[in-house]
């Protein structure tokens, strides 16, 4: 058990993620920073893994631990929130609630979230925990979103910015087709032991734009289409 010991500082705890883990990997962004003080991170972390909550490593979200059932680094979810570079008035997508900590940084940037997660139990917590914390614009579905072509996705598309929570072997034209012009999507892309973010700007209707601005590993969200291995 990692609960949070009695003598444990955790605004302490909460500066020193901030200052030695999220900031030196370039999260510059004034508004993000502060948010990271503001949504108390270990709210969302398993009960059992708490003391965890502000250290520099993806936190299994179930026991035993489950492939891609874990709550990313605070480095990552951080630098993913913000090289979105979410609006007020924007609508977002967000595939792996996980722990719901995610979507609880976008609400605070944007407008509306919606996020899907693909086990039930993860899916009711993590909107226990919203619900909890007084976040009220963001709806947690439980669906497989991959499934039949993104079809739980596109009830609510096109969408301002998109977070996969996980990663993917590359991002499939159909999520991305589900982007307003001018929408944003990350994703984490590509095989272990090197992946690359993966940022994809929606630049017209029929043109997208696509950065890879840093390096990273993160667990395989689950069933999302895999590419061909067959290049003529």
């Amino acid at each position: 058990m990692t609960a949070l010991p009695s003598t444990f500082d955790i605004e302490q705890a909460r500066f020193n993620m901030i200052e030695q883990q999220v900031r030196p990997w370039d999260v510059l962004d004034p508004q993000v920073l502060a948010l990271l003080g503001e949504v108390k991170r270990e709210h969302y972390a398993p009960e059992a893994h708490q003391a965890l909550a502000f250290v520099d490593m993806d936190i299994p979200l179930t026991q035993p631990a489950v492939e891609g059932q874990c709550m990313l680094s605070p480095r990552v979810e951080a630098r993913m929130v913000q090289d979105l570079q979410l609006a007020p008035t924007d609508k977002v997508l967000e595939i792996g609630t996980g722990s719901g900590y995610s979507a609880a940084l976008m609400a605070r940037l944007a407008q509306q979230v919606l996020s899907l997660e693909i086990e039930p139990a993860l899916a009711s917590r993590a909107r226990t925990r919203l619900m909890q914390a007084g976040v009220k614009n963001v709806d947690v579905r439980q669906a497989d979103a991959a499934a039949d072509g993104f079809a739980a996705c596109k009830t609510a598309a096109p969408f301002d910015a998109i977070l996969l929570s996980g990663s993917v072997a590359e991002v499939p034209q159909a999520l991305m087709n589900l982007l307003a012009v001018g929408g944003r999507l990350i994703a984490i892309t590509g095989d272990e032991p090197m992946m690359r973010a993966t940022l994809v700007t929606r630049v017209s209707d029929a043109a997208f734009q696509t950065t890879q601005p840093w390096d990273t590993v993160a667990p395989r969200l689950l069933n999302f289409p895999q590419p061909s291995r067959f290049h003529f």
